[in-house]
């Protein structure tokens, strides 16, 4: 194996993204590891460093190719929700992260977009996306922390 092959451990912060339209209709994308997990956007930071409006920003549009960076048209609609889940990490991924990391920090932000934004599913990370009314694409997400975010959605909106 080459250097190159090994992969740096996970960072343990991440961001959950909520892409909701106007109407509350709420964009759930499924895991190409995992065929009956639905959830948002979710995605760790790369660096330590590293802003988790940047990450979150940078995950939307590597798992969707919605584009809210500064200056765009969408930018407007990426909120902080200012939440934070910290949560135990899967069993099934904790091979991603370092030795001894069981928890993960994740931040939560919403992303309003219009009603009919294309989505473009980077292939190596899911394999379909529905958009779901509030409660049914709740009911849908196999975390329970996005399940909550999802809810708490028209909190946010007022």
């Amino acid at each position: 194996m080459r250097m190159s092959d090994v992969r740096p451990f996970k960072i343990p912060q991440s961001v959950l993204v909520v892409i909701h339209t106007p109407a509350l209709d709420v964009l759930l994308i499924r895991r190409a590891d995992s065929a009956e997990y639905w959830q948002s956007v979710t995605g760790s930071k790369d660096r330590e460093d590293e802003d988790f409006r940047d990450t979150a920003i940078r995950e939307v549009f590597e798992e969707t190719g919605i584009d809210c960076a500064p200056g765009k048209p969408l930018a407007a609609g990426l909120r902080d929700w200012g939440l934070e889940n910290i949560y135990e990490i899967y069993p099934r991924w904790l091979h991603r992260y370092a030795p001894g990391v069981t928890h993960n920090t994740e931040h939560v932000f919403g992303l309003e977009v219009p009603a009919g934004t294309p989505v473009s599913l980077s292939p190596r990370e899911h394999t379909a996306f529905q958009w779901l009314p509030c409660h049914a694409a709740a009911d849908a997400c196999f975390s329970s922390s996005n399940a909550e975010a999802v809810l708490m959605l028209p909190r946010f909106l007022r």
